[in-house]
């Protein structure tokens, strides 16, 4: 039995996100009523420069949609109403990762080919590079996020974090406190920035007055965790790699909570909380985008009309979620809607 087999034969509701043909242009599907929160759920495809190993996602003020090409060296635009692209090259060893909309409308990329931070003005294509200090030469970058007083906030998985002023363009550099991993980060709504780390199996807080990084460990030994995300009220949702699962820590009330993905051997990479604060996550061993709801602890599988799509990074706006299917080439939207529930 393979993996989009097992998941049909399990006790999850299934979104059928399936076609027959090849992709040209913007490719939708419907899902089927599903007995959980979210209901009308519809997936597209969109095609990404081919070659490009589209990946982390980001969003404009313009509503457009920018997407890393982490093998062909650029930041993508995808116009979600055409699915017509406008790359931007950033430069002969580009090899981006992260993107995030800053506080002066530029998009800000980690640009771990370049060991440096990129501006990109979506209006002019321009492109500002930042590089780390010499010390600190192949920091792997990976994720980046501006807090509340718009600093941008970045991790690099060889054993770093560091921050940036966008308007002095100065910048700062740490060496995690357990070396390598550092990855995915977060800005809580009240204004604290955690980093998970991969490598190190934890999540940390970064003290922002000094740039100190306090571990919290989760319950979970060696879980692996890779990406974090703040929902409404703080709690912190993490990605947990090497353990199969999706846990929430609580920092005021220092709790965990824990909830394993379905199937087999469960490989849950990326986590994104939406406005409602239900929990979206990428699973690399079922080829899906899954839907986790707090309240009903139930799991909803929008498996990919491909093998390995291998989403990573997500993000989202109202009523919609988005990922670079990095293994395809593609980028994929789930636009949803969600009804209230209740925990249970």
């Amino acid at each position: 039995m393979n993996r989009r087999e097992f998941l049909g034969a399990s006790a999850l509701t299934i979104s059928s996100a399936y076609y027959m043909g090849i992709v040209a242009g913007p490719v939708f599907a419907e899902s089927k009523d599903k007995a959980n929160s979210i209901k009308n759920a519809k997936v597209t495809y969109f095609d990404a420069r081919p070659g490009a190993r589209s990946r982390d996602v980001g969003f404009d003020s313009d509503g457009m949609v920018w997407y890393c090409g982490q093998a062909d060296g650029t930041l993508t635009r995808l116009d979600p109403d055409t699915g017509e692209l406008h790359p931007v090259s950033l430069g002969e060893k580009a090899a981006p990762h992260g993107v995030v909309l800053g506080p002066d409308n530029a998009m800000w990329v980690t640009e771990g080919g370049q060991n440096a931070i990129a501006r990109v003005d979506p209006a002019t294509d321009a492109v500002t590079l930042i590089p780390l200090p010499a010390e600190f030469e192949d920091a792997n970058l990976n994720t980046g996020v501006f807090d509340h007083d718009g600093i941008y906030w970045f991790t690099g998985q060889n054993g770093v974090y560091g921050r940036v002023d966008p308007v002095t363009q100065e910048i700062e550099v740490w060496p995690s406190p357990q070396g390598p991993g550092p990855y995915g980060i977060t800005v809580t709504p009240q204004g604290d920035v955690w980093y998970a780390s991969l490598a190190g199996s934890h999540i940390a807080n970064i003290d922002r007055a000094n740039g100190r990084a306090r571990i919290v460990t989760p319950p979970t030994e060696e879980q692996g965790a890779r990406r974090v995300w703040s929902n409404s009220e703080g709690k912190l949702w993490v990605s947990e790699w090497l353990s199969g699962q999706v846990s929430e820590y609580d920092p005021q009330a220092d709790t965990w909570r824990e909830w394993r993905l379905p199937g087999n051997d469960p490989l849950p990479y990326s986590v994104y909380v939406d406005e409602n604060d239900k929990v979206w996550l990428t699973d690399f061993d079922a080829d899906a985008v899954v839907y986790f709801d707090p309240d009903t602890e139930e799991f909803t599988s929008f498996p990919s009309n491909k093998t390995d799509p291998d989403v990573r990074q997500m993000a989202g706006r109202k009523g919609e979620v988005w990922g670079g299917e990095s293994g395809t080439d593609r980028i994929v939207r789930i636009q949803f809607e969600e009804t209230e529930t209740t925990p249970s």
